[in-house]
């Protein structure tokens, strides 16, 4: 059986982040990838330099032909830009009741410009993330989605369970902005009272271009093959624990993270992420 996933997000030229990273995923971890554009950015490791959305039919005819003619397994948004897009791309998975939706609410570049207009976020809280498996902000996106400062492990609780009362069965609470010197840790919550945290050490590089996108679509991968939520955290937390540590080093800014890596390293990550209940 040939597994396949989709990916609702927007292009980036610098090949890191966005459908250009999910759809590398998707294949590394062997899932037959499609996608469905929403915008087209002029990007490289120094930053986004342009932003050009497609209008929000054009969006939705692309999810239309993937889901009416594909088995997909799983479907993940990335960057919606609008609220008209967020807005009919909820609107027509509604049709798609079955599938397992997986969101990283992207809302700033690493580099600090917008990837997602104001007032899309009340688009975004009440029409998608209500349909979603699972959401993975970082903290600068779990204060936006939550209305709440994080300056503390207590706070990143409480701003995960606020977004669970959302309607999220599901939230990965990315502590990679926490000033934690030594390690990385998310912080995984679900509905139905499940939480752990997954840690790995703190890798010192530069090199972290598109991890979110790449950490959720490696996510997606997993689901898409059958595999449950947990199981699919913990896969992507693997993945992206090797494709940080064996950076690329390209480009003169924040490089992209190796999607190869597993291939070269993926047992030696198992053995580096630990589960703590």
């Amino acid at each position: 059986m040939t597994y396949v996933a989709l990916t609702i997000a927007g292009s980036d030229s610098g090949g890191g982040a966005g459908i250009q990273a999910d759809l590398k995923t998707f294949q590394e971890l062997g899932v037959f990838g499609t996608s469905a554009l929403t915008a087209v950015t002029a990007q490289n490791t120094l930053g986004v330099h342009g932003v050009y959305p497609l209008r929000a039919t054009e969006v939705t005819e692309q999810v239309r032909a993937v889901m009416d003619d594909f088995q997909v397994g799983a479907v993940k948004t990335g960057m919606l830009f609008s609220a008209e897009i967020i807005g009919e791309v909820a609107q027509t998975l509604k049709g798609y009741p079955s599938i397992s939706l997986i969101i990283d609410p992207v809302m700033i570049a690493k580099g600090g410009a917008p990837l997602l207009q104001r007032e899309a976020i009340r688009a975004l809280k009440d029409e998608l993330l209500p349909m979603a498996s699972i959401i993975t902000p970082n903290l600068p996106e779990a204060e936006i989605l939550a209305e709440r400062k994080i300056d503390s492990e207590a706070d990143i609780e409480k701003a995960g369970e606020a977004i669970l009362n959302m309607g999220v069965d599901a939230v990965v609470m990315k502590g990679g902005h926490l000033d934690n010197k030594d390690y990385a840790e998310d912080l995984f919550m679900s509905a139905n009272g499940k939480k752990c945290i997954l840690r790995s050490k703190r890798i010192d590089t530069k090199d972290t271009h598109g991890t979110g996108c790449t950490f959720s679509a490696a996510m997606t991968a997993s689901v898409a093959k059958g595999k449950g939520i947990e199981e699919a955290v913990m896969d992507a937390k693997y993945y992206i624990y090797a494709a940080i540590k064996d950076g690329l080093k390209l480009g003169k800014g924040h490089g992209p993270t190796n999607h190869w890596a597993h291939r070269l390293q993926g047992e030696e990550s198992r053995k580096e992420v630990v589960l703590l209940d």
